[in-house]
């Protein structure tokens, strides 16, 4: 590979000579060409003068800046740009170093490997690398790459320091309109049914990182030059989108389709939901059945109790009527013997 740029970074008072690399490939990426419908020629992007309606040759197409406020192009030669004060254009000074989780994503640009460009800068690039692995902190410095200045942010990567080009603060654009205007209501038994179905997803596979639409418009593209019908391979049926009306339902059953492709067994899970009503019948058994008992030895008691206190009044009422009966025959003798008493004085 070539370096696309070659630049320093400023440590402290450490300076690193380093070379810039790019660390991505955009030309395996899938690309198109415009062509013309009717005949198939190309259509090409050509450089034409907007005064004179001429093509014009690379070698006298330059650079121009335009005002913001001005409806005028002013022209700038390599001569104009090299006398800028840009003490950014030959060095990467670090600002900073912070968490690599306090930079946005949204920032993330370009990225590149950096090599050392001396042998004296092998040393200072691996003190740097070490210091920085260790204390879990990425530098955030300024850098002036193909005549602008930008962020960039250094980490370390392995064995290597990887640049990585940031977006200004202001080039993110806000989310007005983003949001949804009235906040749904969550609730916590789906965001557990949720965090279950993003367990259940496992982790990537290499058929995972793999274009299969790079493959499949390559077998398009040859099955066309062949003159025959393209062979795709489909792979598993994807489920077709549509309107969420059972949020949980779809929830569970988005866990239970992942376990089935991964080939688990669902069995012990049904098993155990099985067991769960089980035992609780059985308890509802077992609670039927000492309530009868309990109303069984209940109602014995009961009757104990009843016959017991029918026998004590009868007793007491037997006792009373003897009590009676003696009074009443006392009372007869002793009117008898008044009787017999008087007979006597009379004669």
């Amino acid at each position: 590979m070539r370096p696309t740029a070659k630049f320093s970074i400023s440590f402290g008072l450490v300076t690193i000579p380093v070379a810039a690399y790019n660390a991505t490939d955009t030309s395996a990426s899938v690309s198109f060409v415009r062509i013309h419908t009717a005949d198939g020629g190309r259509v090409r992007n050509q450089p034409v003068c907007s005064l004179e309606g001429v093509e014009v040759s690379p070698d006298e197409i330059g650079r121009g800046y335009r005002p913001h406020d001005a409806d005028v192009v002013v022209p700038l030669s390599d001569e104009d740009l090299d006398a800028l004060p840009l003490p950014t254009a030959k060095t990467l000074t670090i600002l900073a170093f912070v968490a690599g989780g306090d930079i946005d994503p949204l920032q993330m640009g370009k990225g590149y490997y950096l090599a050392t460009d001396s042998p004296a800068a092998a040393k200072p690039y691996v003190l740097l690398r070490e210091a920085m692995e260790r204390h879990e902190r990425v530098g955030l410095g300024k850098i002036a790459l193909h005549g602008r200045e930008t962020l960039a942010m250094i980490r370390p990567m392995g064995d290597a320091l990887v640049m990585q080009v940031l977006l200004w603060p202001h080039q993110i654009r806000p989310m007005d309109g983003v949001l949804p205007e009235r906040e749904a209501e969550v609730h916590p038994n789906e965001v557990a049914a949720a965090e279950t179905l993003m367990d259940s997803f496992g982790e990537l596979s290499e058929e995972d990182l793999h274009d299969h639409y790079r493959e499949a418009l390559e077998e398009l593209v040859s099955a066309k030059l062949a003159h025959r019908e393209p062979e795709f391979d489909t792979g598993e049926e994807q489920p077709s989108g549509g309107q969420v009306m059972d949020l949980m339902a779809a929830l569970q059953d988005s866990v239970r389709a992942a376990k089935r492709s991964r080939g688990e067994d669902e069995g012990d899970e049904g098993r155990a939901t099985a067991k769960r009503p089980a035992k609780k019948a059985a308890a509802k058994t077992s609670t039927a059945a000492g309530t009868k008992t309990g109303a069984k030895s209940g109602a014995k008691s009961g009757t104990k109790t009843a016959s017991g206190a029918a026998t004590k009044s009868a007793a007491k009422k037997s006792t009373a009527a003897q009590s009676a009966t003696k009074k009443t025959a006392t009372k007869t003798t002793a009117k008898k013997k008044t009787a017999s008493r008087g007979s006597r004085r009379a004669g």
